[in-house]
């Protein structure tokens, strides 16, 4: 494996359903959540993270990072699930690659200089690359059956909302 990759036996934070707004675009659903993440929200669930299998838990403790998070779900014949995550964080901005079929969670580092505002970056990879990264989160299933008009129907709100999400909890700090 690569140098620029971090990879995890266990699944990332699942996404707070009650902060996420939803878009559905055939087979995938794409939540839009701005995600507070420090060391009481983590104490909150680390049962749930320490129960989930896996012996590599991550970085669980002095955290202090928010952002918005782009949460990538597909469906195939058997269930939904999370294949792709990007953390468009302040501080650290990164995004998953999320393998159910061998049970690991990668994570790679966005670089803001050499990338780009880690928000716009998502949101392009998204658009433009989102059969690509599914097949790499090996959801070979979920990308064969991808409908892109469905998607470059759903992208002009998804964005709106992720711009929203930022800019909204801006105004609060």
């Amino acid at each position: 494996m690569a140098d620029h990759i971090t990879r995890y036996d266990k699944m990332p934070i699942p996404a707070n359903d009650a902060n996420t707004q939803f878009f559905k675009a055939g087979v995938i659903r794409i939540g839009v959540e701005y995600r507070v993440l420090t060391d009481d929200v983590v104490a909150a669930i680390r049962d749930t993270l320490e129960n989930a299998g896996g012996k590599e838990s991550g970085k669980l403790e002095n955290l202090d990072d928010c952002g918005v998070s782009l949460h990538v779900y597909g469906k195939d014949d058997r269930m939904e699930r999370e294949y792709l995550r990007f953390d468009c964080f302040n501080e650290e901005p990164h995004y998953h690659y999320v393998s159910w079929e061998n049970h690991t969670n990668d994570v790679l580092h966005i670089d803001p200089i050499a990338d780009g505002d880690p928000l716009t970056w998502a949101l392009e990879r998204i658009r433009y690359r989102l059969p690509q990264m599914l097949m790499r989160a090996d959801a070979h299933a979920v990308a064969a059956k991808i409908e892109p008009e469905k998607i470059e129907a759903i992208m002009p709100r998804v964005m709106e909302a992720a711009f929203a999400a930022r800019y909204a909890e801006a105004a609060r700090a």
